[in-house]
């Protein structure tokens, strides 16, 4: 879910409800005389939670507009819609909000003939559980202002998105079509293509007798009135049909990693770009990123990778055919501007040429050409940076971390 307001409004609504049923259930739960309280003392602790879970809740969200901030300045602005949908953070406004609700619900039941005990007692317990998520809240704060922790969840999240595009049963067995299209749908306005609903295709497909074919990517940006989809084969669907079908394709303002692996090595590859700008100045950083970069890359190397993807539906036949990325298409993101940047940095390159040669020794063999490409650009590019420096030899080395790392030659695999 990528909206950040709907799970603490849930969290509101939530709160209301329970303040309700602590009301009614409050003649039939008795409870200890300990947990038992005056009206004024009630009225003082629940005015003193509201108090209190405003507070926090407006802390937080300071707390979140200051690390998306500072992690837009560091890392790369790319990385904000990671952080903003945050689990952790949509439970913790959540539980506060809700708190919040609960309590004032429960203020204004308060009588001198009547107090809600059990009220009371489970929105003291939702204090301590917010209390406790923000604990945990702030940790991971802490721990993901380092750029290992946001390259690490970025690499993570790029994986999984490679892992389920390879869920769905594929096949290389299909002709490219030379009729009309029967159906064609166009972008009802100008947008980055988010997710495609892959399974939903192939039924829509499927249930009208005809292939779906997407001249378009993941993460491709289509203008108002591009064409999204065409529909071969089968009856023509009637409007309500093509309707559904451009449903199926989600756009939006930018890229998300969902189902996009390309844009996890984008943001990444921004993080290494940013660490090595002149302001910056880090390398290190760049060293870590392609540490990530290339156990990315041998993740989306054991798949062919064959440019377009045809998915086939219950009956065996193909039904939606997708344009994919080829695997020079993401080795050239992943190194090409790091390579550039990165140039005159001995710990850059040697880093890269190890990724690189770890690359030609464990890709599939149709994925190797692309690898010694690359590596011919950066034997060129150390060539033309350090040919007239005493630090030629070192930097045509491989070196796992960068510089300094151990010289024992280890088989890869």
């Amino acid at each position: 879910m990528g909206s950040l307001w709907v799970t603490p409004v849930l969290g509101g609504l939530l709160g209301l409800a329970a303040g309700a049923l602590a009301v009614e259930l409050e003649a039939e739960v008795p409870l200890p005389p300990a947990w038992q309280y005056s009206a004024a003392t009630a009225s003082t602790v629940l005015a003193t939670i509201v108090g209190a879970e405003v507070a926090l809740t407006g802390f937080v969200i300071t707390v979140t507009v200051l690390v998306v901030q500072m992690a837009a300045g560091m890392f790369s602005a790319r990385y904000m819609r990671v952080w903003y949908r945050d689990r952790m953070l949509k439970a913790l406004l959540a539980v506060l909000v809700a708190t919040t609700t609960l309590a004032f619900t429960l203020l204004r039941r308060v009588e001198d003939g009547f107090v809600p005990n059990l009220g009371i007692t489970i929105a003291g317990s939702l204090v301590v559980l917010g209390l406790l998520l923000f604990l945990v809240f702030l940790d991971r704060v802490v721990h993901r202002l380092r750029p290992v922790a946001v390259v690490t969840l970025v690499a993570e999240k790029g994986r999984a998105a490679a892992r389920d595009d390879a869920s769905l049963e594929s096949t290389d067995n299909w002709t490219p079509f030379a009729d009309v299209a029967s159906v064609v749908v166009r972008a009802p306005r100008g947008g980055a293509i988010q997710a495609i609903d892959r399974r939903g295709i192939v039924r829509w497909a499927h249930r009208h007798g005809c292939v779906v074919v997407l001249p378009h990517a993941v993460g491709d940006y289509v203008p108002g009135g591009a064409v999204l989809a065409h529909a071969f084969g089968g009856d023509p669907a009637p409007d309500p049909a093509a309707k559904e079908l451009r449903g199926l394709v989600a756009l939006g303002i930018e890229r998300t990693i969902d189902q996009d692996p390309a844009f996890a090595i984008r943001i990444m590859v921004d993080i290494a770009a940013k660490a090595l700008s002149p302001a910056v100045n880090d390398p290190t950083t760049a060293v870590q990123v392609l540490n990530h970069l290339g156990d990315t890359l041998r993740a989306l190397g054991e798949d062919d990778l064959p440019g377009r993807r045809a998915y086939v539906g219950p009956d065996g036949s193909v039904r939606l055919v997708v344009p994919a990325r080829r695997w020079e298409e993401y080795l050239a993101l992943a190194v090409t501007e790091i390579r550039e940047y990165g140039a005159d940095s001995i710990q850059v390159v040697r880093r890269l040429r190890a990724v690189l040669e770890d690359l030609a020794a464990t890709a599939r063999a149709e994925h190797r050409p692309a690898v010694e490409a690359e590596l011919v650009r950066l034997e060129a590019t150390v060539a033309a940076t350090f040919g007239d420096t005493v630090d030629l030899d070192r930097a045509g080395i491989a070196d796992p971390q960068g510089i300094g790392g151990s010289s024992r030659v280890i088989p890869a695999g």
